[in-house]
């Protein structure tokens, strides 16, 4: 008996817990309603705004000095580092284009003297070419004009000799022809007839 009288306190119990946790829980959450309503969210809260300002400028000091003393150096050499790195490439490839004009304009006056060179040169050797082909024309004409001159000399020498003979040749020729037709001739009479033919 007593067994179950111990079993329907503790159902009681246990149906009027829900009640009494049911009750605090809705008193806890009317508090935190309560509450919400009265809180605003901190930033926006008048009463933090002094805090919020000397912590914005405690913030804002720190990071200007950090950015003055560490991050604007930097970047500032790294600039200057890279403007004299700029500057210096600009004056040497401005070196380096009047070089490569000077030696364009040295290239030049080189290839223009050894074209005059080359034309000089060429000028030269057809002069003494044409000199050394007149030289030799010269001399072949020399040449042959000696040798006419020597064949016309024999020729004249052996015509010459030639008209001599024919007087003796036509003395002999003309006794024979006067024997045969005649039965007797002199030499002498025969030559006297011929260079009185000759003679008219």
């Amino acid at each position: 008996m007593a067994a179950v009288t111990d079993n329907i306190i503790l159902v009681a119990e246990a149906d009027t817990a829900p009640a009494t946790d049911a009750a605090a829980v809705t008193e806890t959450g009317t508090e935190i309603h309560a509450a919400a309503e009265h809180e605003v969210f901190p930033p926006f809260d008048p009463s933090s705004f002094g805090g919020q300002l000397l912590w914005l400028a405690i913030t804002f000091g720190a990071l200007y000095l950090l950015m003055s003393r560490v991050a604007l150096p930097r970047i500032g050499s790294i600039i200057d580092t890279r403007r004299t790195r700029i500057d210096g490439d600009l004056r040497e490839a401005e070196r380096l284009r009047q070089e490569t004009e000077k030696a364009a304009a040295a290239y030049e006056a080189a290839l223009a003297e050894a074209r005059r060179n080359a034309h000089a040169i060429a000028e030269e050797t057809r002069s003494g070419i044409k000199a050394d082909i007149d030289n030799r024309r010269a001399d072949v004409e020399g040449q042959l004009a000696k040798r006419m001159s020597e064949a016309e000399a024999r020729i004249r020498t052996e015509k010459d000799k030639a008209l001599a003979n024919v007087g003796a040749i036509a003395a002999e020729t003309a006794v024979m022809l006067v024997s045969r037709i005649s039965g007797s001739a002199s030499v002498e009479d025969a030559k006297k007839a011929v260079a009185a033919v000759t003679k008219e």
